[in-house]
């Protein structure tokens, strides 16, 4: 590991360990995907071993055999359809607060735990902070309706590309069972009006921008954690 890539874990595990602190016995928690978050899950494995009694609620199988690993107790929504608090990363986040998730193409089952949650903390480093999104959006989409969905992208003005496997041959299937496109907007001066335009695209089972945060925990390169809250 070089120098740069040990100062972002070390930014992760920071903000992570933060994170973890918010929350409390007696609580149910959203357990977010992605390497930022496997921190404060692990935060998490250590506070329940020394006595925290709480519940999770995996956001994705990675959340979910990660929670299992560090012994947190798990429900299900079925079971706990309020969450206390969730705690969850970003691909990429603007100077509003607006968030876009999906890297790990669970992003549809995080805004379903993000949604039914009271309270809802991202966690990134300083370098997923930008002033005006430019990260593609991910989306969840019907395998028959893919070639669909492709064409209400590039009538929006997007460029959208099926999302392929890294280790297996063919596309990325979500834990759902749906396909996952990326669509490439360039700078997003309102994700607010494109959230919409993306929702009520037939074919789309949802789309990766958030805009429900209530706060970001953001590890900064001097060792802080840098704490913003939502105002809209």
């Amino acid at each position: 590991m070089d120098r740069t890539e040990e100062r972002n874990t070390d930014e992760k595990k920071l903000v992570g360990d933060s994170a973890a602190a918010l929350v409390e016995s007696g609580m149910v928690v959203g357990l977010g995907t992605g390497s930022t978050t496997a921190f404060a899950i692990q935060a998490l494995g250590r506070r329940v071993d020394e006595g925290l009694d709480i519940q999770g609620i995996p956001t994705s199988y990675q959340s979910l055999l990660l929670a299992i690993e560090w012994g947190i107790p798990l429900t299900s929504l079925d079971q706990d359809p309020v969450l206390d608090i969730a705690l969850d990363g970003a691909d990429q986040i603007d100077a509003n607060l607006f968030v876009i998730k999906g890297g790990g193409a669970a992003h549809t089952n995080e805004k379903i735990v993000a949604c039914s949650s009271r309270r809802f903390v991202v966690l990134v480093d300083e370098k997923k902070m930008v002033d005006t999104l430019v990260h593609p959006v991910p989306l969840e989409v019907i395998p028959k309706a893919l070639e669909l969905v492709k064409r209400q992208v590039m009538e929006l003005g997007g460029i959208p590309r099926l999302r392929m496997a890294v280790r297996k041959d063919g596309p990325v299937i979500t834990d759902n069972g749906n396909l996952v496109v990326d669509a490439d907007f360039g700078d997003i001066h309102d994700p607010w009006k494109l959230a919409k335009q993306l929702s009520a695209c037939t074919g789309i089972i949802e789309h990766g921008i958030f805009d429900n945060a209530d706060e970001v925990y953001v590890g900064m390169p001097d060792g802080t954690v840098k704490i913003l809250k939502c105002n809209r």
